[in-house]
């Protein structure tokens, strides 16, 4: 099990937000639980040194293109990026020094899975540099994933049959828990063991992570086949959990 760290962009600054609270339509309602005039690029030069392969640059919304290169450019080959991703721009971002982009919007358009647009963008940037985002909530017994600021349920339920299949077009998945996303109250557990049963290929959980306990607890559900980003319960972000102490125990666990 790995740990991912993460930078979030919104309007171009370094925030984490509970992301529930995002919406297109009122953004008074936005939840911002840290915002530092701190640039990204700290953060990527950190990691990087920290040697933290694999981590996440999240745009949330528009004017974050830039704070996405700055970080990419601090940690060539480190960081994957995703938010707005589109067959368009994909290739800049990882020509930018992405290790892969994430998809989620362009290949489940209002609320319907699209294979088409799924195997077109891994075909223009390759399945070894495509990471899915299947952000889900629970809804009749059943995960399903979730769009639109997760606030629109899609037609495709997580399940292995489908997870068999979208692994054909992509490297790794990873996976909000859009309902604990952000609030530091603890994991989702049923998720985390039904992802360590089922998934195919690398996926990373992330959703209410707020000690190492709990990272322990990703690790026992996981089967160590789960990896887990943790991002407003951490010291660096202004949360309580010392971000050198996850360092430390993502370091024993590779040994």
């Amino acid at each position: 099990m790995k740990f991912r760290p993460c930078i979030d962009l919104h309007s171009g600054k370094v925030k984490q937000i509970v992301g529930s609270t995002l919406s297109d339509v009122d953004g008074t309602q936005l939840q911002t639980n840290f915002e530092t005039e701190t640039g990204p690029q700290h953060f990527a030069t950190m990691y990087k040194k920290d040697n933290l392969y694999g981590g996440h640059v999240i745009m949330l919304g528009p004017d974050n293109k830039d704070a996405a290169f700055e970080s990419l450019g601090a940690f060539k080959g480190g960081l994957q990026v995703g938010g707005g991703v589109i067959p368009d721009n994909a290739l800049c971002y990882l020509n930018a020094g992405a290790s892969h982009v994430i998809v989620t919007s362009y290949v489940f358009q209002n609320g319907q899975f699209k294979e088409d647009s799924l195997s077109y963008i891994s075909s223009i940037v390759g399945r070894d540099k495509l990471v899915l985002d299947l952000s889900c909530k629970m809804k009749n017994g059943a995960y399903w994933v979730v769009t639109d600021r997760w606030q629109r349920f899609t037609s495709l339920q997580i399940d292995k049959r489908n997870l068999a299949f979208l692994a054909k077009y992509c490297d790794e998945f990873l996976v909000h828990a859009a309902e604990v996303e952000g609030k530091q109250q603890g994991v989702d557990e049923d998720l985390i063991s039904f992802l360590a049963d089922i998934s195919p290929i690398p996926t990373t959980y992330a959703g209410g992570i707020r000690s190492l306990a709990d990272l322990e607890l990703v690790n026992t559900l996981g089967k160590g086949r789960i990896d887990a980003t943790v991002g407003s319960a951490l010291d660096i972000f202004g949360g309580s959990l010392p971000y050198r102490d996850v360092v430390d125990w993502h370091n024993q666990k590779q040994l």
